[in-house]
């Protein structure tokens, strides 16, 4: 049942995309010759990664770097690293290659010669834009935009487009207070960082979040305290996010009741927020906890939410810089909460190759340079993503993520199942999938002797492997996976 489940945006009837088909001109058959599986030639990172590496150390701190790639040599799914190991990559650059790498479409979009300017002359979009910036954007990004949100602003990355949400949000929260635009006393006191100009305002957020490493989204990120440790903090409120039990349709009972748990303390915070003269403007949620371990609510919950939201005019903002672009199955992973009213707000950035986000009417900003930066976003992701949304509509990738998904997350329960001893709780939608491992220490030696046998992967949250493929991710790249896979559980000691 779950295969039949599509995007409302793409696959259910040519009326919803709002487009005409000469906007989404038929791009020449070349094909990406994909490789059939990893090679590896060496350990990882190689001979090669590592002398990279100690170059790039004595010019800046490094020590997250894993290896180093050869993305002309990368192909589809798989990624080459300067050693010439070739590995399959589920994980793309943390969520981020919707159409794996060196797509064809993408070539041929740089290749093109009328937009070469597009890609010579970097705009600031927000006084001087392209004369094209209006068809760019209504042939893409208002295509798929979220039901309901009709406005649209393009940033460069997930945390600015989170950044400028919350802006915007606490600039229509402020309007509602005052019942019109900033006065002469709120500029004035603006510029001395004292009220009204500068309101004690909140937004409300989740333990196990994360949405960006910027000053105000870093008060909104509780994932991992090494995010956070030594920056200063707003005084903002934090809830509980359900900590469930997986598969969701076989602990209901126990589910509900523990979202019904943490709603309470939505509200509760909500209301002692107010009481303390700082109110919550806005509540910020992710469809999954991405960062925080993969970590999974109801659709009731996030309705529930909605209502919350509503009855104490708090502004709901979706998180959807990892779960956006088809990841999950749908186009917007929030589709499968079926509210009654959207999100105020829907940020996105990664597969989306823009960053930006969507949002009601009357979250307009009132004024100019309000929300702004000298780029605001680049028409030349735009431009790509043009050519991501026809290649996903003409392949019908978000149907081909849900099977690629169903096997993936089928594959890792019958591990689960076959070594349960060191795995629990695999879960996910579409291929947005996640297992959790026993202990730390034996996940980091799970992503190790992947890594050497040919597979690309990252943790989450505590002990939890997530898998993060791109949207032409099939069923043959899942067994491939799993056959090595299960090779590695049955190695680990």
């Amino acid at each position: 049942m779950a295969l039949r489940i599509i995007s409302r945006h793409l696959l259910q009837k040519p009326a919803a995309w709002r487009y005409s088909t000469a906007a989404f001109p038929s791009s020449p058959q070349a094909k990406c010759q994909e490789y059939e599986r990893p090679l590896m030639k060496t350990t990882v990172p190689g001979p090669k990664s590592q002398a990279l590496k100690r170059e790039l150390s004595a010019i800046q701190h490094s020590d997250a770097v894993k290896f180093f790639c050869d993305f002309s040599a990368s192909r589809g799914n798989y990624l080459v690293d300067a050693d010439g190991n070739r590995m399959i990559d589920l994980l793309t650059q943390i969520s981020s290659i919707p159409l794996g790498y060196n797509h064809p479409a993408l070539i041929e979009i740089l290749q093109d010669p009328e937009n070469m300017s597009t890609f010579v002359n970097r705009p600031a979009l927000g006084i001087l834009p392209p004369l094209d910036i209006v068809r760019l954007i209504s042939e893409s990004l208002l295509l798929v935009a979220p039901r309901g949100l009709r406005q649209v602003q393009t940033m460069a990355c997930g945390a600015c487009s989170n950044e400028n949400a919350f802006k915007a949000v606490f600039f229509w929260y402020r309007n509602k207070q005052r019942g019109g635009s900033a006065s002469h006393e709120d500029l004035e006191s603006s510029m001395l960082n004292q009220m009204p100009g500068s309101p004690d305002l909140s937004i409300l957020s989740f333990n196990g979040g994360f949405h960006g490493r910027t000053l105000g989204c870093l008060s909104c990120t509780h994932s991992k305290a090494i995010h956070k440790v030594d920056v200063p903090a707003f005084d903002w409120p934090i809830a509980p996010f359900p900590h469930l039990r997986y598969p969701l349709d076989e602990f209901t009972a126990e589910n509900a009741h523990e979202e019904s748990r943490c709603l309470e303390q939505v509200e509760e915070q909500i209301e002692a927020y107010s009481r303390r003269g700082r109110p919550v403007a806005g509540i910020v949620v992710e469809p999954i906890q991405a960062e925080g371990g993969d970590n999974h609510a109801s659709p009731d919950f996030f309705r529930r939410l909605r209502g919350l939201a509503t009855k104490h005019g708090c502004a709901l903002i979706c998180d959807e810089v990892q779960t956006g672009c088809g990841a999950t199955g749908r186009f917007w992973a929030h589709e499968y909460w079926n509210l009654d009213s959207p999100p105020d707000v829907v940020t996105f950035s990664k597969k989306m190759l823009t960053g930006g986000f969507f949002f009601k009417d009357e979250l307009r900003p009132d004024a100019s340079y309000r929300i702004f930066n000298t780029w605001m976003g680049d028409p030349t992701k735009v431009l790509l993503l043009h050519a991501v949304l026809r290649v996903i509509r003409e392949k019908h990738l978000l149907e081909g993520t849900q099977r690629a998904g169903v096997v993936l997350l089928r594959g890792l329960t019958q591990l689960q199942e076959q070594y349960s001893n060191l795995l629990s709780e695999a879960r996910g939608q579409g291929t947005f999938c996640a297992v959790t491992v026993r202990d730390q220490k034996t996940c980091d030696n799970l992503l190790t002797s992947c890594l050497n046998k040919g597979v690309v992967l990252s943790g989450c949250g505590e002990r939890s492997i997530r898998f993060r493929p791109a949207l032409i991710f099939t069923e043959q790249h899942a067994n491939i996976f799993l056959e090595i896979f299960d090779s590695v559980l049955a190695e680990c000691k």
